[in-house]
């Protein structure tokens, strides 16, 4: 009989999906067969994402032992081909965990949508399905009923009518037995009422578990793009506070992308499990409830299987065509005689119009046509666009760890980066005249005292006016004369802290030798290019 399947046949990727190790949490080995009622076939699928959690474990240690490294051994960081190295590091680890998101997330949107278009042709065809076992019930019911309740009534009346008549009687009773046997041969049909309830129930648990299922998938990937986006961001403007927050995202999102992936990688399986084999699981749920040659005659859909409701359908019309031959002989030969009996003869022949008519959809509707591509439907959707997505959001969950890995890892590199040039620029002299932080200091200070500023020579003409300082002539002594802060600005101690630059120092040719070394000859050439005026007010003794 699978010879003569339609349509079907099981991806390459059920198969594979198939093959994997299926173990319960005691490691007993466990039948592939897809037996979800079954605790042993459970908990092989609960053992999937336990081994992505696993993964997820490992995952961790490794980057503490990476960070737990980048703490204990420190290089030298002064030199600067090592600075220039862990730079270009923390740049193409940026990239890559840039591009590598980027990447997931194109393909967890693909596998998303490919996911719910499945599931929704799953749930289509499941509707479609009960809309046509619920249009067989309600054609059945109807028939029934109107043989049951009408019939039966308008045949009493006729019978009281025509008892003076007995071959007239005779032929209502032979009627009688047509329809006892119409009715008998609708019971014998199957209860699709269960069906119909199951399939609703089906379908509308699935949508509304794919709905939520697709919404949170879609919050996962936004998610993990600003999360990625907000890392680059802060790498690239060098906030700490940043860097901090994202790193701590970052771990949120690396244990999402591992427990997403057990998920899909456990759903992936069982549905593959049922892909391999479905018409075997579908017999067995069904055999309580359907004769197995029923749902065989539904899932294959063979023109060389028997029909298994030929017979019923049969007797069903040759009774109504005979039902309905007595009926014109009674209008054509009763009706002159009894002409109070042509109503109810007339509504027997409109009653058995309609059966007849109801017989014709209800032989359409059981056809296995119908149902047997509700069913291919819901199969190509499950098992190809199903299973094909959840294998992308499992790639998804793969590139997101990875791109999340390598995230964390470049985060403490560039966090130690900053903190080194930090402790670089603080780490310069504050004595040190020419260090734009000691100015800066120094400003600080001197504003909150109301001090007048003193950065140059131009912005302190009227200060240096209003201070009278002495006219006497400078001696051959300049770094005394220099030195001696209290004779320069008029016996005054408070302005010994003022910064050299400020106060237009002398050049770096009056100190020692080794302050000369210090500065650079752009520092040296900035007092080179004092003004007559300023020579003349320091002295002759400023000059290079």
């Amino acid at each position: 009989m699978s010879s003569a399947r339609v349509n079907y046949i099981a991806p390459w990727w059920t198969y594979w999906l198939n093959q994997f190790p299926h173990v319960d949490l005691r490691f007993q080995p466990v039948d592939h067969t897809f037996k979800p009622q079954e605790e042993n076939y459970q908990q092989s699928l609960i053992f999937l994402g336990c081994v992505a959690a696993a993964g997820l474990g490992v995952n961790l240690l490794c980057l503490a032992i990476y960070l737990s490294c980048l703490c204990c051994c420190r290089k030298d960081e002064e030199e600067e081909e090592s600075k220039k190295s862990n730079s270009c590091c923390v740049t193409w680890a940026a990239v890559a965990a840039g591009l590598i998101c980027c990447v997931a997330v194109g393909v967890g949107f693909y596998g998303n949508s490919e996911t719910n278009d499945g599931v929704y042709q799953l749930t289509y065809s499941l509707y479609n399905a009960n809309n046509t076992l619920s249009g067989v019930d309600s054609l059945v019911t109807g028939t029934m009923g109107g043989m049951q309740r009408g019939l039966k009534e308008r045949l009493s009346r006729l019978d009281e009518i025509f008892a003076t008549r007995g071959d007239f009687v005779q032929t209502l009773h032979f009627m009688q037995q047509m329809s006892d046997n119409i009715i008998k041969q609708l019971l014998g049909l199957p209860d699709w009422e269960k069906a119909k309830v199951n399939l609703v129930s089906i379908a509308e648990q699935t949508a509304y578990i794919e709905y939520y299922r697709w919404l949170t998938y879609l919050l996962i990937l936004i998610l993990d793009l600003v999360i990625c986006l907000a890392a680059c961001l802060g790498l690239a403007k060098q906030s700490r506070w940043l860097l901090t927050t994202m790193m701590v995202f970052g771990v949120l999102t690396l244990i999402l992308s591992w427990a997403s992936l057990g998920a899909d990688l456990a759903t992936a399986v069982g549905t593959s499990d049922f892909c391999v084999a479905p018409d075997k699981f579908l017999m067995n749920q069904t055999k309580d409830v359907i004769s197995s040659d029923i749902v065989h005659y539904y899932l294959y859909c063979s023109q060389t299987l028997p029909n298994p409701f030929q017979q019923s359908l049969t007797v069903f019309q040759r009774s109504l065509t005979t039902m309905q031959i007595q009926i014109q002989g009674l209008l054509q030969f009763a009706v002159p005689l009894f002409p109070t009996a042509e109503g109810d003869l007339l509504s027997i022949q409109y009653l058995l119009n309609n059966s007849e008519a109801s017989l014709h959809q209800l032989t359409a509707l059981l056809d296995c046509r119908g149902l047997n591509k509700d069913y291919l439907d819901a199969l190509i959707g499950v098992c190809y666009d199903g299973v094909e997505g959840l294998l992308y959001l499992c790639l998804f969950s793969l590139l997101a760890a990875c791109a999340f890995s390598v995230m964390l890892c470049a985060i403490p590199r560039a966090w130690r980066q900053i903190t080194n040039r930090e402790r670089n620029y603080d780490d310069m002299d504050d004595g040190d005249p020419f260090n734009p932080q000691s100015r800066r200091m120094t400003s600080h200070h001197s504003h909150q005292g109301n001090m007048h500023s003193f950065c140059s020579y131009s912005s302190s003409m009227g200060s240096q006016t209003s201070l009278h300082p002495p006219t006497q002539t400078v001696t051959n002594a300049p770094l005394s004369e220099y030195m001696n802060q209290s004779v320069l600005f008029g016996g005054n101690p408070r302005f010994e802290n003022v910064p050299l630059i400020g106060r237009g120092s002398p050049p770096p040719s009056l100190y020692s030798q080794q302050n000369r070394n210090r500065y650079t000859p752009t520092m040296r050439a900035t007092y080179l290019s004092m003004t007559e005026d300023q020579i003349r007010h320091f002295g002759e003794d400023f000059r290079a």
